[in-house]
C-alpha cells in the first residue's frame, strides 16, 4: 500500500514539527536552568545588629535577584545598561560654588519643595549624589536615583566634579578618586544651607571610592548620617588589572579614557600651564591617562601610588557612620578578588551586598530592562530606611549622636 504525495509531505511535516517541538522545549528548559541557576540571593555581609536592621526595612535584601535572562554576563549587562537605561524626567536648579582655590563646582539640586512629607525645607532630608569618572547629573543611573529619592520627599543634590556638567574649569585642578577637598566643600556648603537637615552620601564607581574615603578621613565630623555606595572599585590596582584585560580594554577601557583626554582637550586653555595636553591625549588606556595627567596633577610620585591612596578598602575601619556598599561579583570595573570581605566582617556600621551577577552600575531586571532595576530599588528602600529610622540605624550601627562638621 502506498502513500500519496500529500500524505507523505503531511507525514514528513508532523516528523518535522515534532522534532521542532522537541529542540524549542529542550532549548527553552536551558535557558530556564540557567537562568534560575543564575537568580540566587545576594550574599549579605555584615554585623548582626546591622543584618537585621537591613532585613527588616530593606527586605531587598533577601529577595532572589533575577538578572535580565538574556544578559549573559557582567560585560553584557553593563553595555545593556549603558544603550537601554531610560532617561526619567529631571528638573534641576543649577548653583555654581566656589571653593578656597579659586576654583568652580556645578550642583544641581531638585528642591522638591511639593513635597507633602516633608512640608519644611529646613528640616527636609537631603540626598547627596556623586556620579562616577566622567558621569554628571545628566547619567540615567542619577537621574533614576533623583527620581526615587524625591517620591520619598527627600531633596537631592548632584555633586558634579570640577570641569563636567558643562561648566568652565577656573583653575588649573580637577579631580581624582583620592581627593575629598571638593567634596569637604559641597557638604559644608549643604549644611550651611540646611543646617538642621540629615544628609546622607550616594556615591557611584569613582564617586563612591571619593565617598568613602572622604567617610574614613572625617569621621564623625562627616556631616553625613549615613552612605550608599554602588559598584565601587575596591582596590584600584586590581581594577586597574581588570580593566586592561583584552575584552575589557577594548569595550570599556578605551571608551572612559576618551572621555577622559576630551575633557582635558575642552579645558586645554587652562591646563596646559601645568601639563603635556597633547601628550596627555594620547593616552589609550585608563592607566595611561592617570599616570601622565592624574598623578601629575595631585602629586603622587607614580601612578602606582596615586592607585594606593584612592583605594578605600583598608580605610572602611576609619569610617562612623552606617554604610551600604552594593557590589557584584561579575563587574569588569571591580573584580572579585577585591572585594573587602573580612575587613567588613569585623565592622559594626559597614554592609557589603554581593550579587552573582549585574555587571558596573547595572543590576537590570526583567525582559526589556529599561527602568527600575535591583540597584535603584536598594538605593530607595536603604535611604528611607536611613532617613526614617534614623536611630534604629545608629543603635545597629553602633553609632552615637549625629555625625557633624567641625565648623558647626
Amino acid at each position: 500500500m502506498f502513500l500519496s504525495h500529500t500524505e507523505l509531505w503531511r507525514t514528513y511535516w508532523e516528523c518535522v514539527s515534532r522534532r521542532y517541538s522537541v529542540f524549542i522545549c529542550s532549548v527553552t528548559a536551558l535557558l530556564y536552568y540557567l537562568w534560575g541557576r543564575k537568580c540566587q540571593t545576594p550574599a549579605l555581609v555584615c554585623s548582626n545588629a546591622f543584618s537585621a536592621f537591613l532585613l527588616k526595612h530593606c527586605p531587598v535584601v533577601a529577595e532572589r535577584y533575577h538578572p535580565t535572562p538574556w544578559c549573559w554576563g557582567g560585560r553584557i549587562q553593563t553595555l545593556v545598561c549603558a544603550f537601554l537605561k531610560s532617561k526619567p524626567a529631571v528638573f534641576y536648579r543649577n548653583e555654581l560654588i566656589r571653593t578656597g582655590d579659586g576654583g568652580q563646582i556645578s550642583l544641581d539640586w531638585v528642591d522638591n519643595e511639593s513635597s507633602l512629607e516633608y512640608s519644611q525645607s529646613s528640616t527636609r532630608p537631603t540626598v547627596l549624589i556623586l556620579p562616577g569618572i566622567t558621569g554628571n547629573s545628566q547619567q540615567p543611573y542619577v537621574l533614576h536615583a533623583v527620581s526615587q529619592a524625591s517620591r520619598h520627599g527627600y531633596r537631592c543634590v548632584v555633586f558634579n566634579n570640577r570641569g563636567l556638567g558643562g561648566e568652565a574649569l577656573l583653575t588649573p585642578v580637577t579631580y581624582c578618586a583620592a581627593s575629598t577637598s571638593d567634596l569637604e566643600c559641597v557638604v559644608k556648603h549643604v549644611k550651611g544651607l540646611y543646617p538642621n537637615a540629615p544628609v546622607l552620601g550616594a556615591g557611584v564607581s569613582m564617586g563612591g571610592m571619593v565617598l568613602l574615603n572622604y567617610l574614613a578621613r572625617k569621621r564623625s565630623d562627616s556631616g553625613l548620617v549615613a552612605g550608599f555606595t554602588t559598584s565601587v572599585p575596591w582596590d584600584a590596582l586590581k581594577s586597574s588589572v581588570s580593566m586592561e584585560e583584552p575584552l575589557n580594554c577594548l569595550l570599556f577601557n578605551k571608551h572612559i579614557t576618551y572621555g577622559l583626554c576630551s575633557a582635558v582637550t575642552r579645558h586645554r586653555k587652562i591646563l596646559e600651564k601645568v601639563v603635556d595636553v597633547d601628550y596627555v591625549c594620547k593616552s589609550r588606556t585608563i592607566k595611561e591617562f592617570d599616570e601622565r595627567f592624574t598623578s601629575l596633577m595631585f602629586g603622587y610620585k607614580s601612578c602606582t601610588d596615586y592607585y594606593r591612596d584612592a583605594s578605600p578598602d583598608k580605610k572602611l575601619p576609619d569610617t562612623v557612620v552606617p554604610i551600604l556598599c552594593l557590589n557584584a561579583a561579575d563587574d569588569p570595573f571591580s573584580p572579585q578578588n577585591a572585594f573587602p570581605v573580612s575587613i567588613v566582617q569585623s565592622l559594626p556600621n559597614v554592609a557589603l551586598l554581593l550579587t552573582a551577577h549585574g555587571g558596573h552600575i547595572a543590576f537590570l531586571q526583567g525582559l526589556f530592562p529599561r527602568g527600575e532595576s535591583y540597584m535603584e530599588r536598594l538605593f530607595s528602600q536603604f535611604v528611607h530606611a536611613a532617613f526614617e529610622h534614623l536611630t534604629d540605624i545608629r543603635e545597629a550601627c553602633g553609632i552615637g549622636e549625629e555625625p557633624r562638621l567641625k565648623s558647626e
